[in-house]
């Protein structure tokens, strides 16, 4: 399926946090904005969501912790205890000092590793997947923001060249 986006072009990023604001004022669908740099405010202003990956974290590593504890409780205390040092492995909670660096480094080997896989798979960054990127100066000095079209076309290139657009263009986007 296919429909018609319009790609307005800015070279300021005050310029395009401006056009943003005006843009969600004026009731128009902002799709998506591509910047070089990441621009402070500028999720605010197009309305997203806040991000849930900080929640995600703390379960992650509370999984991690968890499974640190089991794992330290079977191998050390249950499976095959060990006299080190003349110190006994009766009970979990009496050598649990010992067991408090490997605990903390599970809780944040599985914190990390879990949420780059979370976040990969919530961007849709799959291996060899190819670039979403509508326009290379994106990618250095110049900055794009992508308007679905409802029939009124001629109204948004008008609208957003007077938000100070250096290039306004309709594009078909599949």
């Amino acid at each position: 399926m296919s429909h018609k986006v319009i790609h307005a072009l800015y070279n300021d990023d005050d310029v395009l946090m401006d056009a943003v604001k005006a843009t969600r004022k004026a009731h128009h669908h902002i799709e998506e904005v591509y910047t070089p740099f990441p621009v402070h405010g500028l999720d605010k202003a197009m309305g997203l969501a806040p991000t849930r990956i900080a929640i995600a974290a703390f379960l992650y590593g509370c999984t991690g912790l968890s499974f640190a504890t089991w794992l330290l409780n079977n191998i050390m205390i249950n499976d095959w205890p060990q006299d080190i040092g003349g110190k006994p492995s009766f009970s979990y909670l009496q050598n649990m000092p010992a067991f408090v660096p490997v605990m903390f480094e599970e809780t944040v080997f599985f914190a990390a590793h879990l949420m780059v896989i979370t976040f990969y798979m919530r961007s849709k960054l799959w291996p060899f997947k190819e670039a979403e990127n509508p326009d290379v100066r994106t990618t250095d000095d110049h900055f794009l923001m992508e308007v679905a079209v409802n029939n009124n076309e001629d109204e948004l290139i008008t609208f957003f060249q007077g938000t100070g657009a250096v290039e306004v263009k309709v594009v078909e986007k599949h």
